[in-house]
């Protein structure tokens, strides 16, 4: 499959380095066009960068109930993947393009969708930024703390977003927990408990070309730990307001070798903070599909039921309670709304579950867990005593 990677990999071998195109001198669509047109709001101009990964199926099927966003590209070099979303979704021709650069020098896009391998995040923002397009890609931000400083030097030196998509970002049910956190309706936190997973991408059905790079450690940077484990790594960075934790433990099992050879099908990691401690169970074995997280505090606690239900108990209560969250505003009901207030000022990202502040810290974490799964110890990771490179 030719994919932004492999292109770019293939530059590699034949000139002994990457070649990224020059930065364009054109105006961009923001300057191009101006923000309201006969008193409308101009929609966001969105591309897709790669159609190998499951979740542009959400993002396709999700378009048509937003007209503030305007799909006008798709970049990818695997005509079959091309043949099956032109069909499925009804798509012109005209919107498919072989190279992302191509790609975004013809449509001056806004901003760029990611859902190719995790490991092709970097190349593929990388060529986004050289010409000042801001980007989004679904989780985890990269394959390494490696990648995920090189992306986060790259978004500083040419003035991009760089944000990360995770589907529990856009649950009420996290926000009013950490809400009632923030009032102090639980008092300090103590314990996190989060899960997250689901029975196992082939035991779901998950498409071939999925299946195929979510396997691959050097494609996903993990299995479970980093499919599932990176969702409570995010919140538990959120609810600790980017604090770092003391050390990070992590045992990664693998109980279907037969189906996943090479990579961890379970993961429990745990954060331990001064006075709080999180626990992170990631896994393929679930045996149906879970994304809950348990908040004890001092005084209380809350645990999430899906999307949108609450089991709270606080100090004076005699007993639990059920409750409903709260809606989330409309600038944060989803991605792509998100990503239209985020980009036209109307949202601040810093530290947010999707910014790249936190992204950056959830791949460091990610990483002190692979360690910590290789050696069997704790890795401390509090200050600046500990190098990935160095272990």
């Amino acid at each position: 499959m030719l994919t932004v990677r492999s292109l770019l990999i293939t530059s590699v071998l034949l000139t002994g380095a990457i070649v990224l195109p020059a930065q364009s001198t054109a105006p961009s669509p923001r300057t191009q066009f101006p923000s309201y047109t006969g008193g409308a709001a101009q929609p966001l101009r969105v591309a897709i960068v790669g159609l190998e990964h499951g979740h542009v199926e959400g993002f396709l099927s999700a378009l048509g109930r937003h007209s503030d966003v305007q799909l006008v590209g798709i970049a990818d070099a695997d005509s079959g993947l091309i043949q099956k979303y032109q069909q499925k979704y009804n798509l012109s021709e005209s919107l498919f393009f072989k190279s992302e650069a191509n790609m975004i020098e013809v449509r001056r896009p806004d901003a760029v969708l990611v859902y190719t391998s995790i490991a092709e995040h970097r190349p593929a923002i990388d060529i986004a930024a050289q010409y000042g397009v801001s980007v989004m890609v679904e989780k985890p931000l990269a394959v390494s703390y490696e990648d995920a400083l090189h992306i986060q030097d790259v978004a500083k030196k040419f003035h991009i977003r760089v944000l990360t998509n995770y589907e529990t970002t856009w649950y009420a049910s996290n926000r009013a927990a950490y809400d009632q956190l923030q009032n102090r309706q639980l008092g300090d936190l103590r314990k996190l408990v989060v899960h997250d997973g689901h029975q196992g991408p082939k035991e779901i059905g998950v498409p071939p070309e999925f299946l195929k790079w979510l396997t691959d450690p050097a494609q996903n940077g993990a299995g479970a730990l980093f499919d599932f484990g990176c969702y409570g790594v995010d919140l538990a960075t959120w609810l600790m307001h980017g604090e770092m934790p003391e050390t990070v433990t992590a045992v990664l099992n693998h109980d279907k070798p037969g189906i996943y050879r090479e990579v961890d099908d379970d993961a429990t990691v745990i954060l331990q903070y001064p006075q709080t401690q999180a626990v992170i169970m990631a896994s393929w074995n679930w045996p149906f599909g879970r994304k809950d997280m348990e908040v004890y505090g001092a005084n209380g606690y809350v645990i999430t039921v899906e999307s949108n239900g609450l089991r709270v108990r606080h100090q004076n209560d005699r007993s639990e309670h059920s409750e409903s969250a709260p809606e989330l505003s409309q600038n944060q009901r989803d991605s792509l709304s998100y990503l239209v207030a985020v980009l036209s000022g109307k949202l601040d990202p810093r530290e947010d579950l999707s910014s790249l502040e936190t992204n950056v810290k959830v791949m460091q974490i990610l990483d002190a867990a692979k360690q910590s799964a290789r050696s069997g110890q704790a890795v401390r990771i509090s200050g600046s005593h500990w190098n990935p490179s160095h272990n």
